[in-house]
């Protein structure tokens, strides 16, 4: 089994930035792909940025260039470095973990671990 605990979330004025990170623990040694989601009220969970086990990084197109994936060299603790917050990037956001290599990478069903998520609003 694998454990993801995440970090970070807070509040901050648009403009702002903040940085997640996901701890994983347990099985970890299988992990290929990691990700983070996020959740908005009355919103659907939302693929927000992937890495895999090559670090080869994907994000969407709406943070991209302001949102940054990474993962250390022991592939065990997952950030995302979130620069020039917008009021739309308030959510509550997830990190997912996955042992395949064939998934569809920002589809939420592809991944078999979760952590609990972390908070973060960005006021206007």
């Amino acid at each position: 089994q694998v454990q993801l605990v995440e970090s970070g979330g807070g509040s901050v004025q648009a403009g702002g930035s903040l940085r997640l990170a996901c701890a994983a623990s347990g099985n970890t040694y299988n992990i290929y792909y990691m990700a983070w989601f996020r959740q908005a009220p009355g919103k659907e969970r939302e693929g927000v940025a992937c890495i895999d086990g090559d670090n080869n990084p994907s994000v969407i197109e709406p943070v991209k260039g302001r949102f940054t994936i990474s993962r250390d060299s022991a592939k065990t603790i997952l950030y995302l470095q979130m620069d020039n917050l917008k009021p739309e990037d308030t959510a509550m956001y997830y990190c997912a973990a996955d042992p395949r290599r064939e998934i569809k990478r920002l589809w939420a069903e592809s991944y078999a671990h979760w952590g609990q998520g972390t908070q973060v609003t960005v006021s206007s």
